[in-house]
């Protein structure tokens, strides 16, 4: 099982890591890596988040399987094979049953080169806290065909210990480096440039919690959800920020964060230390959502109105020169030191002991009723509430909804049937509050 830790870094700034005092007295060790990956010509092995290549390391190959998994974070754990093989093309009979199980049914003489990676990997060896992990850099590029483009990335491998001592080391690293949350592998990354995978905005997915689960596990798994959902569509966001999507879903990801942040005084834990930068990090990000709203829902919606009223023809330019501002501002936070500070505590308080206690479905019941209770408390005579009232009913909507998306698993098609009547309603809640704004 691989255990690392990934995180982008500008190649401007390589030296600066090298200089490092983390890295002061540890010796580097260097080599040029050259990697194949290969797949059928219709991908089967990628639509089973399958990774294999063949790996030039100096005179030798080495084969390796990977069976990907979502990175939390920055962090990912994955099953993976290594052998040595004679040649540069696939040999399938020297890996392990276990392996192999993963492509039962893929016609393998059909398997062949898609795209490659090129770059040299500098590699220092570190201890620190009882742990030993290696720190790699990788600089070069990935190439598909005629197109390319260019890599800079650490990876933190765990050789033996903890997790925790990823987070500890890329927390030193931060500190004197602007590093970037990454989640994609090579591989990802890979297909997307070869076209075999098109990016798309993450929608929230649901925790994966059962009945008889600890609550404070069950909680933790919320965590994770939220935090999956808000790394995956970072690059999205800023490689495609025309895309509106990605902004809004990396907005309900944060909001699904904080939304934890709060069930968790109902176990006794405390309010997590990264909930107030991640409120931070929303307020930052607020104007450009409102800006997209305006421009691509609200003013569409009155432009025929609006026609002949003396508000001046450029307004529409005007008004997405301030969303361009705007969204550059976000972007610029996203890209930040802060941002990846927030990501990586969230992760490393993944990694806290969790103690037994109530099952899960009794803590999912005080919740929701608790939520339910003070929404229909504030809807009373809601015809008759003006528009900052009627906010707050949305508001307690809208943390009911993520309360419930949460959980769900506990509750089948009753509680789906309850999120969809709720969401009809917390979106008829936002439209008349966008009309106001």
């Amino acid at each position: 099982m691989e255990i690392e830790l990934k995180l982008a870094l500008d190649a401007r700034h390589a030296a600066r890591l090298r200089r490092h005092s983390l890295l002061t007295g540890v010796k580097p060790q260097r080599r040029k890596l050259h990697s194949v990956y290969c797949d059928t010509p219709d991908f089967e092995l990628m639509r089973r988040a399958i990774a294999f290549r063949l790996r030039r390391v100096g005179y030798h190959w080495v084969q390796t399987l990977k069976a990907e998994a979502p990175a939390v974070g920055a962090l990912s754990c994955r099953p993976e094979w290594e052998i040595p093989v004679a040649g540069s093309t696939p040999d399938f009979a020297v890996m392990p049953p276990e392996a192999l199980s993963l492509l039962a049914g893929i016609d393998l003489a059909r398997v062949g080169p898609v795209f490659a990676t090129e770059f040299q990997r500098t590699t220092w060896l570190l201890s620190a806290g009882g742990a030993v992990a290696e720190l790699a850099l990788d600089q070069g590029s990935i190439r598909a065909g005629e197109a390319s483009q260019p890599l800079s990335e650490l990876e933190i491998e765990l050789k033996s210990g903890t997790p925790e001592v990823l987070f500890d080391l890329a927390g030193q690293l931060l500190a004197d480096l602007p590093l970037q949350v990454e989640p994609r592998s090579k591989a990802e990354r890979g297909y997307v440039l070869c076209e075999a995978a098109v990016p798309a905005p993450v929608r929230a997915g649901s925790p994966d919690i059962r009945r008889g689960q600890p609550a404070r596990s069950a909680w933790a798994e919320v965590v994770r959800s939220g935090l999956a959902q808000l790394v995956a569509n970072v690059p999205g966001f800023l490689e495609h920020p025309e895309d509106i999507e990605y902004l809004h879903q990396l907005r309900i990801a944060i909001r699904r964060l904080r939304g934890a942040a709060g069930l968790g005084g109902s176990l006794g834990i405390g309010r997590p230390h990264w909930s107030g930068p991640l409120g931070e990090i929303m307020r930052g990000l607020n104007p450009a959502r409102d800006w997209d709203v305006f421009l691509h829902e609200t003013l569409p919606a009155v432009q025929d109105v609006l026609a002949g009223a003396p508000l001046g023809e450029d307004l529409p330019a005007r008004a997405r020169h301030a969303a361009q501002q705007a969204r550059l501002a976000a972007q610029a936070l996203i890209t930040s030191p802060s941002f990846t500070r927030v990501v990586l505590d969230i992760g490393r308080s993944l990694h806290a002991g969790t103690a037994d206690g109530i099952p899960a479905e009794a803590w999912a019941a005080h919740i929701l009723d608790k939520r339910w209770k003070r929404m229909r408390g504030l809807g009373r005579n809601l015809s008759e509430l003006d528009p900052p009232t009627r906010h707050r009913v949305r508001i307690a909507a809208k943390k009911l909804r993520y309360a419930a998306d949460a959980l769900e698993n506990l509750y089948g098609k009753r509680g789906r049937r309850f999120i969809r009547r709720l969401a009809e309603l917390q979106n008829c809640l936002g439209r008349a509050n966008d009309a106001y704004v």
